[in-house]
C-alpha cells in the first residue's frame, strides 16, 4: 500500500506484476464450477436456517396472537419470583472497576453474551471470588432473562443450565421468573416478536431505537399470558425447531469449511495438479 490516511493504495506495478498461476481454461471451468456447487449448497442452507427463524415467528404468532380465554393481562413485574432483587441491572459506578477484572474466577456477564437473541459465550470476564462476595446479589441463575438495557439495546437472551457461576453487569437487566407464572422461553419470544411488545417498547422509548429502555419501563411490560400448559408446549415446539437450526448450522460450517479448503487447493495448483496428474 502506498499514499497516507485515507488515500491508500495499491500500486498500479504491484497489480501488474503480480504472477497469479493459471491452469488451463477447461481446468478454470472445472475448478469454478466445483466452487459454485458448493457456495449455491450455503446459500440453500442459509435460507433454510432463514426459514426455521420464521417457522418459530409463524408459531408463536399462531398460539399467542390473539389472548384466548382465561389469559391473564400481567406486568413482568408480576410474573417474577418473591424479592425486591427479582429484577436487577448489574453493579455501577465504583462497585466494579475494569482494573478488578481477572484473568479467572467468577464469570461477569454483559452486552456480548445476549446481543444474538440467544444466550453465547464471547470475550470472557472474571471477577475474584472475594470480589463476588460484594457483589452476590448480581448472582445470574439457570432460566434467568437477560435483556440489553445500554449500547445495543433491546436484545434478549434466556440463561441456560450449564452457567457457571456469573454476574451481569450495568449492561444487562436481569429478570428471575416465577416458573409456575411465566417460563423464560415464553418471555423470552414475547418480549421479541409480540407486536404488543414491539409497539410497547416502541412508545415508551420515544421513537428512538430502545435508547429509552431501562429496568423501569421493563418492569412495566404488559404481558398476555397464556395457561402454562400452553407456554410449555411452545417451549416444546420451539426446541425441536432450535434443533434442527443446530443441524442446519452444523452443515453449514462442514460447507464453509470445505469451501475455503478447495479455495486453499486451487489457488495452490492442488486441484488441477491432481487432475493433470
Amino acid at each position: 500500500m502506498t499514499g497516507s490516511g485515507g488515500q491508500r493504495r495499491v500500486p498500479q506495478a504491484y497489480l501488474a506484476d503480480l504472477k497469479v498461476p493459471a491452469p488451463p481454461l477447461v481446468e478454470q471451468r472445472r475448478i469454478g464450477a466445483l466452487l459454485d456447487h458448493v457456495d449455491a449448497l450455503r446459500v440453500k442452507r442459509r435460507q433454510s436456517i432463514d426459514l426455521l427463524d420464521d417457522l418459530v415467528r409463524s408459531i408463536f404468532m399462531e398460539m399467542f396472537g390473539d389472548p384466548g380465554a382465561g389469559w391473564v393481562e400481567s406486568l413482568v413485574e408480576d410474573l417474577v419470583i418473591p424479592g425486591k432483587d427479582a429484577i436487577r441491572t448489574g453493579p455501577f459506578g465504583s462497585q466494579l472497576l475494569r482494573e478488578e477484572f481477572t484473568e479467572e474466577g467468577v464469570a461477569v456477564l454483559g452486552i456480548d453474551n445476549a446481543v444474538q437473541n440467544e444466550f453465547a459465550w464471547a470475550g470472557r470476564r472474571f471477577i475474584s471470588h472475594e470480589k463476588y462476595r460484594q457483589l452476590r446479589r448480581y448472582t445470574v441463575k439457570p432460566g434467568d432473562v437477560l435483556i440489553t438495557i445500554m449500547g445495543t439495546c433491546g436484545r434478549c437472551a434466556v440463561v441456560p443450565d450449564d452457567i457457571p457461576m456469573a454476574i451481569n453487569t450495568k449492561h444487562l437487566c436481569c429478570i428471575s421468573l416465577d416458573k409456575s407464572k411465566c417460563l423464560p422461553e415464553f418471555l423470552h419470544s414475547y418480549f421479541l416478536l409480540h407486536p404488543d411488545s414491539r409497539q410497547y417498547l416502541a412508545r415508551v422509548a420515544k421513537g428512538a431505537i430502545m435508547a429509552g429502555l431501562n429496568m423501569g419501563l421493563i418492569k412495566k411490560l404488559p404481558v398476555q399470558l397464556p395457561p402454562l400448559a400452553l407456554q410449555q408446549e411452545y417451549v416444546s415446539r420451539k426446541q425441536r425447531v432450535q434443533q434442527m437450526r443446530a443441524d442446519h448450522e452444523r452443515h453449514l460450517a462442514t460447507l464453509d469449511e470445505l469451501f475455503t479448503s478447495l479455495q486453499q487447493r486451487a489457488f495452490a495448483g492442488e486441484l488441477w495438479e491432481h487432475e493433470a496428474a
